[in-house]
Parts: C-alpha cells; sequence; structure tokens
C-alpha cells in the first residue's frame, strides 16, 4: 500500500486552499477498514463456536463415547469460561492494549481450537473447550476496543458497530448450519480445525493496524476467581446431579462450593476499591431488568438450539447436514429482526421492544410443546421462527437501554456483565435441559417428555422476565 505522500505534488496549495485531512484513523480508510475486518472476523468465530458444536454433539458422542453428561460440559465449559472470564476482560484490554490483548487472545484462541480438533478423549476436549471460552472472553471486549480506536468519527464508528454486532447476530443463527455441514462432510473435528486458517488471518491483519495505547485499569482477582468457583459449581451441581444423584457427595460438595464463593463474592466486590462489578449499579431497574431478560433470552435461544439440534438427530434419525439446514430459516430471520430491532425501538420505545420480544419468544417455547417424534418437519422448522424472532427483537433494544443507564466509564463494565449473564443463561440451560433429556439417568437415550419439560421451564422462565419488565422499566416517552 503506497504512503499518501508518496507521490510530491508540482505546486502546493495554498493553505485556505488546502483540504482539511483529518489525521485520525478513522479517516485513513483502509487502516480502519483492515480494523474492523479483523475484529469481525474475531468476534465471528468465537460466536460460532458457541452455536456450531451444538449439531456437532452426537458425532462427538459417537467418537469419544462421552454420555450426555460429557456432552453436556463439551457446551458449557466453553460457555462458563467466556461467561466468567468476561467479567474482567475488559480491565486486561485496557492495561495490556486492545490489539495486544485481542492478538494474545485470538492466538490462544487458535491453539486451543487445534487441542480440540486433535483431543482423543472426551476429557481432553473437554479440557480444551475450557482453555477456548477463556480465550473468547478476552477477543470480545477487545474486538470492540479496536473499532473504537480505529474510528474516531462518531458516525463512522457507529456504522463499524452496527456491522460487528450484526456480524456476531448472523454467526450466532449460522453456527448450527455451518456445524451441520462441517460435521457431515468432514467429521466433528473440521468445526475446530476452521477456526486455524481463520486466526491466521486475524494475526496477519493486526500487524497492519496502529498500537494500542496501554492505561492501568485495576484487575480485581479475588473477584474474578470466586465468580468462576461460584459459576462453576452450580453447573457441575446441576449437570452431575441428574446422572450421580442430587444427594450425592460430590454434588452436595459442588453446590456448598458454589454457595459460598458466591458469598465470597458479594464480599469481595462490597469492599474492593475497584469492584470488577459494582454492587451499587445492579439496584438500577435499568440495569438490573436488561441482565435478567438477556439472561432468560439466552435460556430460551440456546437452550432450543440444543435441544433441536439433537431431537433432529437422535429422534428423527437426520444427518448432520440436514439438520444444520433445519436451522436456516430461523438464521435467516434472527438476522433480520437484529436490523429492524433498533427502527422499532425507535418507533415503539424500548420498554415495548424488550416486552414484545420476551413475549414472543416465551410463547416459541410454548408452541413448540406439542411436537412428537412425528411432527411433519416443515412445521418443526416454522415453529421454531419466533425463537430467533423474539430474541432478535429484544437484545438489541436492551442492550442499548442498558448503554444508557450507566455513566461513560462504566460502558465496557456494563456490557461485560450483560455478557456474562448471557451467556450463564445459555450455560446453565443446557446443563438443566441435559439432565432432563437423559429420562433414565444414563444418557443414551434421548427422553421426549424431557424435551417437553425443558421448553416449558424455558417459558416460564421468560414469562416472569417479560413481567418483571413490564412491572419495573418506566414507560416509553411518546
Amino acid at each position: 500500500m503506497s504512503s499518501p505522500t508518496a507521490v510530491r505534488p508540482q505546486r502546493p496549495a495554498p493553505p485556505a486552499a488546502r483540504p482539511h485531512v483529518p489525521s485520525s484513523p478513522s479517516a485513513s480508510s483502509p487502516a480502519s477498514s483492515v480494523a474492523l475486518i479483523a475484529s469481525l472476523l474475531g468476534f465471528t468465530v468465537i460466536t460460532i463456536d458457541v452455536s456450531a458444536v451444538n449439531i456437532a454433539l452426537p458425532a462427538i458422542r459417537n467418537s469419544l463415547h462421552g454420555g450426555m453428561a460429557g456432552l453436556q460440559w463439551v457446551v458449557d465449559a466453553y460457555t462458563l469460561m467466556f461467561a466468567a472470564l468476561m467479567l474482567s476482560a475488559g480491565a486486561l484490554a485496557d492495561r495490556a492494549g486492545a490489539r495486544r490483548a485481542y492478538g494474545w487472545g485470538v492466538a490462544l484462541f487458535t491453539l486451543a481450537s487445534l487441542g480440540c480438533a486433535l483431543a482423543p478423549g472426551i476429557g481432553s476436549l473437554i479440557a480444551a473447550r475450557v482453555v477456548q471460552g477463556g480465550a473468547a472472553a478476552v477477543v470480545m471486549p477487545a474486538s470492540l476496543a479496536l473499532i473504537r480506536q480505529a474510528y474516531d468519527d462518531p458516525r463512522r464508528r457507529a456504522r463499524a458497530i452496527a456491522l460487528w454486532t450484526v456480524g456476531g447476530s448472523v454467526a450466532l443463527a449460522a453456527g448450527p448450519v455451518l456445524g451441520g455441514v462441517l460435521t457431515e462432510a468432514w467429521g466433528w473435528r473440521t468445526v475446530f480445525l476452521l477456526n486455524l486458517p481463520i486466526g491466521a488471518v486475524i494475526l496477519a491483519l493486526l500487524v497492519r493496524t496502529a498500537a494500542s495505547p496501554r492505561r492501568p485499569a485495576p484487575l480485581d482477582l479475588a473477584g474474578q476467581a470466586t465468580a468462576v468457583l461460584a459459576l462453576a459449581g452450580l453447573a457441575y451441581g446441576v449437570i452431575e446431579g441428574g446422572h450421580l444423584g442430587w444427594t450425592s457427595v460430590p454434588v452436595l460438595a459442588a453446590f456448598s462450593v458454589a454457595i459460598a464463593a458466591a458469598f465470597a463474592f458479594y464480599a469481595t466486590e462490597k469492599r474492593h476499591r475497584a469492584p470488577m462489578v459494582p454492587l451499587g449499579m445492579l439496584r438500577q431497574r435499568q440495569v438490573a431488568v436488561p441482565l435478567v431478560a438477556g439472561f432468560a433470552a439466552n435460556v430460551g435461544f440456546y437452550g432450543a438450539v440444543f435441544l433441536l439440534g439433537l431431537y433432529y438427530q437422535q429422534l428423527r434419525g437426520m444427518t448432520g447436514t440436514a439438520a444444520g439446514l433445519m436451522f436456516v430459516p430461523l438464521a435467516v430471520v434472527t438476522t433480520a429482526m437484529n436490523v429492524v430491532s433498533p427502527r422499532l425501538a425507535e418507533r415503539l420505545g424500548r420498554r415495548t421492544v424488550i416486552l414484545v420480544g420476551q413475549a414472543v419468544m416465551a410463547l416459541a417455547m410454548f408452541v413448540l410443546l406439542p411436537l412428537t417424534a412425528h411432527t411433519p418437519l416443515w412445521l418443526v422448522v416454522i415453529l421454531l421462527i419466533p425463537t430467533g424472532m423474539g430474541g432478535a427483537l429484544a437484545v438489541p433494544a436492551l442492550t442499548a437501554l442498558l448503554m444508557d443507564a450507566v455513566p461513560g466509564h462504566r460502558v465496557g463494565t456494563a456490557s461485560g456483565l450483560l455478557n456474562a449473564f448471557r451467556q450463564t443463561g445459555g450455560a446453565l440451560a443446557v446443563a438443566l435441559f441435559g439432565v432432563l433429556l437423559a429420562g433414565d439417568g444414563t444418557g443414551e437415550e434421548f427422553s421426549l417428555p424431557g424435551m417437553h419439560q425443558s421448553l416449558l421451564a424455558a417459558g416460564l422462565t421468560l414469562c416472569v422476565t417479560t413481567a418483571l419488565a413490564a412491572w419495573l422499566l418506566p414507560r416509553d416517552r411518546s
């Protein structure tokens, strides 16, 4: 790429006639575009890994001979680390600099993906997924920080962030399709191998981006450690409780650790001079409601993708490719509604859009309840569409509401907290629903009543958060 000063003008223009060219990165379209592409690729690949693996679960089970508990951990090991470390990943990106933190995160994520692809057993796969999730937690906030660094102009930055957001939505919705196609054509390991060339491209692009400033952001290591312990103990108790028994010593010990860690987290955050989660912020209605609504939205979306992915393959006997293609309409509707939601929020108000989105998603869980092993597949596809429609309506509006409810210096904290709540909702949905699916406790059967119980639990959760939003959120101004 040639430098702007490579060609010398024959006669310099007088100062009054010389056009103003800002020196910020946003004025350099190639440099800004490189940063945007690098950020978008990273956000896309970590998002795909959340949903694509769901379709590969039956193939992983056949290959590595893991039971239902093992499959749940393949999903939740990634999601839980993603959720827990998200709370302090923003501070880490500030301390190291966005570009450096992003590079570290992408490199570690790529290496962990190779470990997943080469895993000889279910235990080693779960361990590699833990590392993947931790790396993804670093990549996500650093990718957004790179965009903010590359675009000084607010309007250009807004467009870039909108593109970044839509890219993540497309990746989340398209993940099951891609996972099914790759698994069926070349095996489940290619779902992880795909990350290697993408990671290499991202690292090559980072070389062409500007170095990021660093600032001494405080790290709350005690709060981070207790958050990880609390979430891991809770997930272990739920997953293993359905297989070892709810009164077994390991399960009771896990729940005890989760409760003790939760109290320790509260005490730590209350006394820390720069807490990872300012507790006073959680008392604001415009903060608390988006957090619980985001939690419930992911319970519904991730829960439905997990359930239907297994339903298509284990109960209906479909191939991975066919099962993935069944999610195409869901992906299209989810992507479209993510674009439409902000416009509807401007016209109708954020509260209205959040309420409608959650209500539609709750209804989506209930309309899936009559599914049987003989329901026409075209009808299953149609009944699944409101799941994506409701979630894609609600999430952009509740995100915008949360961002406006906190001061500017807390936006990163609030964003990390929202993502942590959402990922935790998805992780706990997989943990609980997997237990209900294994109706006989052996993990060898797909329990249709268990699927119905899971959908009912998701629907009731969404009803509760819809009622909370209607009660606690102020009415939209006309």
